[in-house]
């Protein structure tokens, strides 16, 4: 990589302007992305110990970044290396329509990290032709190109200019449509030269040690065919990925010299041994230590954790999540993880699918300090931890709400007119502005707490069981036990809520944005892709259905738009019982061919007719759907040597922060052949 002049100097940092009045949280939007800041209030009341940690696992945050990169396609370090060595080098004008269309592509990589959409899974294309890439190649330095060994300049041109513009090349970074082979119709980069079913019979020959507590085979790991043999590559020090991972160690090892307390640094010297050794036992004992760290006031997510985008749900993405607890705002999520057993037994499914006693379920909002590998830039607002469903049953699970970044969405979205737009009533616009942020962040909590948290699995069923379908049907579960809940008259009696209205405001948001404001985030012709997306739409179509007898929820037209109306919330709640009922059965007896239907009739088809009329009235607005943030940046402050302090600035440049992180977090070669 080509010398930037030290990439940090071009961040124009600022120091923590103290309050949100002077603070600018949109900074730019391109594409169908906006760019945002987060504030990190209560870091300078930590003590120095607590700044020191922050500071050295946000660098073991960073330097996992390309492991995400190369997940999510065997190209896209290669790419972006590419992009960014022209837009360093490049002698000719930059100026015009392609030069501009160039910088919004390299501008899209680095929030997809790669060449895909972050939430679509589709491959974006550049808006600008192949002849003007080969202008931008040769008007740029070569010495720069990550060219493979061996091979010429313009062979590697040649070989990537068909991943850049073919629409038929990898174009799907994960693909779940029905009736194909998801392995290799999926660009997502865990498997190589195997096919759907040699996947599933690799890892079902697999035998579990001890089947009550079950490994997560393949969570770490590769699978290629070499020679004509199945071999799994695992991801650890001395493996694939070992660049990255001895940096991302070598800062690990420094926080756990200033751990907070004795059991924190065993966790964090757990999580070495893991990256190390590979071994999925260890991950599982990692886990157990994490999840029972109950006094910690600072913690960490590092790892490969989450699995929406494998289509087999099985391979985890790298991500981590620096934060320190809200200590005021976890007061409202202590009050609902002490009453997990309470919602537990009033559930409305089956007995058989209730936990008898709910073990450590522990909730608290954080205070998010860095995001890296999948969670950044796009980030969760919430997290519900460890997913193995034996540690959750016997050890409990950590549900935290990210309460800085929701605070951030809200400012940046001040004014932008969605309310207005797609609102059909004054009335229900008043509740939304009265309580849609409190109880967007109670259903949050609920969510992420006792939802991901509640039910449990019969004997013999696997958690691999529902296959492509398994995100959906988790995140639909976890909302329904949330929409649920946040109606009953409980949390006004835990004064969580302040009253009714203030679930009503959730019930109209969720709803709206299931069958209407959320197909602002898919192009024309298209179906849903994202698990999420498609819980949601399948929750909202599936009571809109059930419920049109006695019009529990109806379209409305007004002035030739269309809007959803509620008219009977409490027989709504009712349908949310029946439909979590449902789903947790299907969880429970891994019940696959109910789960597939559920999803493909609900989740995944969308109203052309519709749609098309939501993204004109969008696309007046002038509103970027998507977002995602800059990270602050945390340096240390040495006087004679010794750190004396750990200083907080914001940036504000989303371009010199992409190049500061290329320029010194940049550990993997460009091909991982």
């Amino acid at each position: 990589m080509n010398s930037i002049n030290n990439s940090f100097t071009l961040l124009n940092r600022r120091s923590d302007p103290g309050g949100a009045s002077d603070f600018t949280f949109l900074l730019e939007q391109f594409a169908d992305i906006r760019i945002m800041r987060f504030q990190v209030p209560g870091f300078g009341k930590l003590s120095l110990q607590q700044k020191k940690l922050v500071y050295y696992l946000s660098q073991a945050a960073l330097c996992g970044r390309d492991i995400i990169f190369d997940q999510n396609g065997r190209y896209n370090l290669a790419i972006r290396r590419t992009l960014e060595n022209i837009f360093l080098t490049y002698k000719g004008t930059r100026d015009g329509a392609e030069w501009q269309a160039f910088v919004v592509y390299l501008k899209r990589v680095w929030f997809s990290n790669g060449i895909y959409h972050h939430y679509a899974s589709e491959k974006f294309l550049p808006e600008f032709g192949n002849t003007y890439f080969n202008v931008l190649i040769e008007n740029s330095d070569p010495g720069g190109f990550p060219v493979r060994n061996g091979q010429s300049l313009s062979g590697f041109i040649a070989e990537l200019t068909p991943v850049l513009f073919d629409p038929a090349i990898l174009p799907k970074k994960v693909n779940l449509a029905e009736g194909s082979d998801l392995v290799l119709t999926s660009a997502v980069n865990f498997y190589e030269g195997v096919t759907e079913s040699e996947v599933e019979s690799f890892y079902k020959e697999m035998i579990q040690a001890d089947p009550e507590r079950p490994l997560s085979f393949g969570l770490n790991s590769g699978l290629v065919k070499e020679n004509g043999k199945i071999v799994e590559k695992t991801w650890k020090i001395g493996g694939k990925y070992s660049a990255a991972l001895e940096k991302v160690v070598t800062w690990l090892e420094k926080a756990a010299i200033v751990a907070e307390n004795a059991h924190q640094q065993a966790t964090l010297e757990k999580l070495v041994e893991y990256y190390k050794t590979g071994d999925l036992k260890t991950w599982d004992e990692y886990n157990v230590l994490w999840v029972s760290d109950l006094e910690s006031e600072v913690d960490v997510v590092n790892g490969f954790v989450e699995t929406y985008e494998d289509p087999l749900g099985r391979k985890a993405t790298w991500e981590s999540l620096v934060n320190f607890k809200d200590k005021e705002g976890t007061k409202r999520a202590v009050t609902i993880s002490e009453n997990a057993q309470w919602f537990e037994d009033h559930s409305p499914v089956d007995s058989r699918f209730r936990k008898k006693q709910v073990k450590g379920v522990t909730a608290k909002v954080i205070t998010v300090a860095q995001l890296a590998g999948d969670c950044f830039p796009s980030t969760p607002i919430g997290i519900n931890l460890p997913n193995a469903d034996w540690i959750r049953k016997e050890h409990g699970s950590k549900s935290v709400t990210i309460e800085n970044i929701t605070y951030a969405y809200e400012q940046a979205s001040q004014g932008n007119g969605m309310l207005e737009e797609f609102v059909l009533s004054e009335e229900e616009r008043a509740l939304s502005k009265k309580y849609g942020p409190l109880a967007g962040n109670v259903h949050t909590d609920l969510h992420e707490c006792l939802g991901h948290g509640s039910g449990q699995l019969l004997p013999g069923t696997s958690t691999e069981a529902l296959r492509n379908y398994q995100s959906t049907l988790e995140e639909a579960r976890a909302d329904l036990f949330a929409l649920y809940y946040i109606m009953d008259s409980r949390m006004i009696d835990l004064d969580v809520l302040p009253s009714v209205e203030a679930a009503k405001a959730e019930y109209n948001a969720f709803i709206r944005n299931g069958l209407l404001t959320q197909l602002t985030r898919i192009s024309p012709g298209k179906n849903i892709e994202e698990s999420h997306m498609r819980n949601r739409q399948l929750i909202a179509k599936w009571c809109c259905e059930k419920g049109a007898s006695d019009k529990v929820i109806e379209y409305v037209q007004q002035d030739g738009k269309t809007f959803v109306r509620i008219n009977d919330y409490l027989k709504l709640r009712a349908l949310f019982g029946e439909l979590l009922a449902e789903i947790q059965r299907i969880k429970s007896e891994g019940d696959y061919d109910s789960g597939r239907h559920l999803v493909e009739t609900y989740g995944v088809k969308v109203d052309s007719e519709l749609h098309a009329e939501i993204l004109a009235r969008f696309k007046k607005l002038n509103v970027a759907p998507y977002g995602g943030f800059l990270n602050p940046v945390f340096s240390l402050v040495e006087e004679n040597g010794i750190v004396s302090d750990v200083r907080l600035e914001y940036p504000d440049d989303y371009t010199g922060q992409m190049l500061g992180y290329s320029e010194c977090y940049s550990f993997l070669p460009a091909w991982q052949d």
